[in-house]
């Protein structure tokens, strides 16, 4: 039988490599995202009609989860994946940082994916799999990230949950943690001194692709992975595991 993948944020970026990753692998694909019309030229892109589905959503309205999950019933029938993608960010101070701004965060990338959870589960067979898409900015502070890296750090926690709950239906659920990725958003907003600053903290010395970023989250996905759950792997060239010194390091290596 045909697996399918369901994968939210998916228009572009990881998501979008992440989709293309599946379908490389013979997946039928629905790929989920708020800009309708991205989406629509994404999906087009793709150039595979029998075996994707294109649907408009805001993963924070548990209406349109609920409505897309329908549609993905009566399309696909089943799911073997479902990849919680979809997220927002808003950079700014603490005190700077208004609940409107904060409280949309959190809608988007916790509750999220807890509604697209409980929407998508009743449709997954056993031995699926679900991969939240968290960041580094959860599991260590970071500059301007009050809401997103706090809502990133609630999201790994809420992977483990339903590890536990989710394991008795056979259902395993990990997280990815991105670092710097080389997004179309990074090559935009990131300056030359930032990427300067990046570079000089992770131990790759280079920003991640998005492909590789889908390697990871399909493995995790995959019958691969059949004993790893309740995880966060991430997938950051290095930057977490090391604190300061390593532009010491370099510079004593000569690099």
């Amino acid at each position: 039988m045909t697996k399918s993948a369901l994968i939210t944020g998916a228009a572009r970026g990881i998501g979008l490599a992440t989709a293309k990753r599946f379908l490389a692998d013979g997946f039928r694909v629905a790929l989920l995202d708020i800009d309708g019309e991205a989406l629509a030229r994404a999906v087009a892109a793709l150039n595979e009609p029998e075996r994707t589905l294109a649907l408009t959503c805001d993963v924070a309205m548990p209406d349109q989860v609920e409505a897309a999950i329908a549609r993905v019933k009566a399309r696909f029938g089943s799911l073997d994946a479902l990849v919680n993608n979809a997220g927002h960010a808003v950079f700014k101070p603490a005190l700077d940082t208004t609940l409107a701004e904060f409280q949309r965060t959190l809608d988007v990338n916790l509750t999220g994916p807890f509604l697209m959870v409980k929407a998508a589960v009743p449709l997954m067979r056993e031995r699926a799999s679900i991969v939240n898409i968290t960041s580094i900015s959860g599991l260590r502070a970071s500059a301007l990230r009050i809401a997103y890296g706090t809502s990133k750090a609630a999201l790994d926690h809420l992977t483990k949950q339903l590890a536990l709950e989710l394991s008795v239906r056979g259902i395993r659920v990990n997280a990815v943690a991105p670092g710097p990725v080389d997004t179309a958003m990074a090559k935009a907003v990131h300056s030359p001194a930032i990427r300067a600053d990046y570079h000089d903290a992770i131990p790759l010395g280079r920003y991640g692709l998005e492909e590789e970023l889908a390697e990871a989250i399909f493995f995790l996905s995959s019958e691969r992975a059949s004993y790893i759950t309740g995880q966060t792997l991430a997938v950051d060239g290095g930057f977490d595991a090391i604190g300061i010194g390593l532009p010491t390091f370099r510079k004593d290596q000569g690099v």
